[in-house]
């Protein structure tokens, strides 16, 4: 690599702007990060899973408030044959019981038919119905926080894949521009080779033969890269194989969010759907122990029931202490009295109630010293970031004006050509330490509004602004 003339083109081919990226031939679908995170959301099938047990709890909530009233209510019916009677004396039909010789007679069968219904209705439960009912509330809400939470995680995937992509597009533009450099390099050497030039050899040649191959290998990485990328955005998407997916993003820029202090997010980190759904589930343990002790008392009802049958030929006696199956009417009610005397399962039963809750409690515990931790966490790597990504934009800036200073002195006559060589490589390097650093900043913040389960809030009131 001796001679101005290549190294002036090499300069000039690594600072130029890059052209368009291409795309297979297919439907090309932009989106942007607003529309991948709301996407995502819509049309994830494990979301609408999740969303099946929200409903199954929703369902059991109801169905335990419907038993406060008439929990019980019960109706039969039968329909069958009976005998007949035999009244050989030929008594009155009102004065059958009255006759020694009255039989059934199965010789000849009529139609029977049988109704009855019954019902029970708490009137005072010691806490069991109450209990029962907020348990089922409180695990509605438990799923209904694990969706939230889930949308967050949901979120924060498709975001990484959405910069991912992003940062594929940008590295495969770099890429171009140095096969550019290559392109022109060869070209230039081979015109110098056969014109005999003095300062060029068959080194720089086959040097040049072994750059070629390394940038070739790094350049199908990264276009496979950015299809690997691309493809598993469209999945997220739930977009059609024929499809190809671009970001309307020009470029890999910081997103515009101002951090706020830490103590904000640590305020909203307690609010986070995980920390809501282990509240929910620990105020569920607990009604669930109320409802268990109130085995110890009894259960105060009012009760009732109600029958009717009847069979053709066969007559009602007007005696009450005489009475017939196959033609009667009854009804009864009043209040009941229930009490579980089996006080030592009852006993393990609330022990086991009891430790349940106490385990919750402690998960919760535990729940809140990670979830803050990792607020913290998040927070301070989003400073990491920051500061990687600022100085690698200084960096940046640096080669740059390295490169332009090199570029020049060869203008003028007077520079090196190993120093602008140098500068080339460390520009076109520099740069692409920058997009990776602009990415993870990308992310850090998003990790950030993931940890405050601020993230979805954001997203949906437009402030994720590429």
């Amino acid at each position: 690599m001796k001679t101005m003339r290549w190294i002036q083109i090499l300069s000039v081919s690594a600072v130029m702007a890059a052209g368009p990226v291409g795309v297979d031939a297919q439907d090309t679908v932009r989106v942007s990060l607003a529309k991948v995170v709301a996407q995502s959301i819509d049309a994830s099938p494990e979301l609408a899973s999740q969303r099946t047990e929200v409903a199954f709890a929703g369902a059991r909530f109801e169905m335990a408030r419907a038993s406060r009233f008439v929990p019980d209510l019960v109706s039969n019916t039968a329909v069958s044959m009976a005998p007949g009677i035999s009244n050989p004396n030929g008594v009155d039909s009102e004065a059958l019981y009255l006759d020694p010789n009255v039989r059934n007679d199965f010789s000849q069968l009529t139609p029977f038919a049988y109704a009855d219904v019954s019902f029970v209705q708490p009137i005072y439960t010691w806490g069991s119905l109450g209990g029962n009912i907020a348990a089922a509330s409180a695990g509605r809400d438990v799923e209904v926080h694990t969706v939230e939470a889930m949308v967050e995680d949901i979120g924060l995937r498709a975001a990484g894949l959405y910069y991912s992509l992003v940062l594929a597009v940008d590295l495969l533009r770099l890429t171009d521009r140095a096969g550019d450099v290559l392109e022109d390099a060869k070209a230039e050497i081979a015109r110098l080779l056969e014109e005999g030039d003095p300062e060029v050899d068959d080194a720089d040649h086959y040097q040049l033969l072994i750059t070629e191959q390394e940038f070739l290998h790094s350049r199908e990485d990264v276009r496979q890269q950015r299809r690997i990328a691309s493809v598993a955005l469209r999945r997220q998407l739930l977009i059609p194989d024929s499809s190809s997916v671009l970001p309307t993003a020009e470029n890999l820029v910081p997103v515009n969010y101002v951090v706020a202090d830490l103590e904000s997010y640590m305020v909203a980190a307690r609010q986070r759907p995980v920390m809501r759904a282990a509240r929910a589930g620990l105020a569920a343990r607990n009604a669930l122990l109320r409802a268990a002790r109130a085995d110890y008392f009894p259960q105060i009802a009012l009760v009732g029931s109600a029958s009717v049958s009847a069979a053709t030929g066969r007559y009602r006696q007007p005696n009450p202490f005489v009475s017939d199956g196959f033609r009667a009417a009854r009804a009864r009610t009043g209040f009941a009295i229930s009490q579980k005397l089996n006080f030592p399962i009852t006993r393990a039963r609330v022990s086991q109630a009891r430790a349940q809750r106490d385990g919750i409690r402690h998960q919760l515990e535990a729940a809140e010293q990670l979830v803050l931790f990792e607020t913290e966490a998040a927070w301070r790597k989003v400073h990491i970031a920051g500061a990687a990504l600022a100085a690698q934009d200084s960096s940046l800036a640096i080669t740059k004006e390295w490169l332009r200073v090199e570029t020049i002195n060869f203008d003028l006559g007077f520079g090196d050509t190993e120093n602008l060589i140098k500068a080339v490589q460390a520009n076109l390097e520099t740069e692409a330490r920058y997009l990776d650093a602009v990415r993870n900043y990308n992310l850090a913040v998003l990790r950030l509004l993931k940890a405050a389960g601020l993230l979805t809030e954001q997203a949906r009131a437009g402030l994720l602004v590429e």
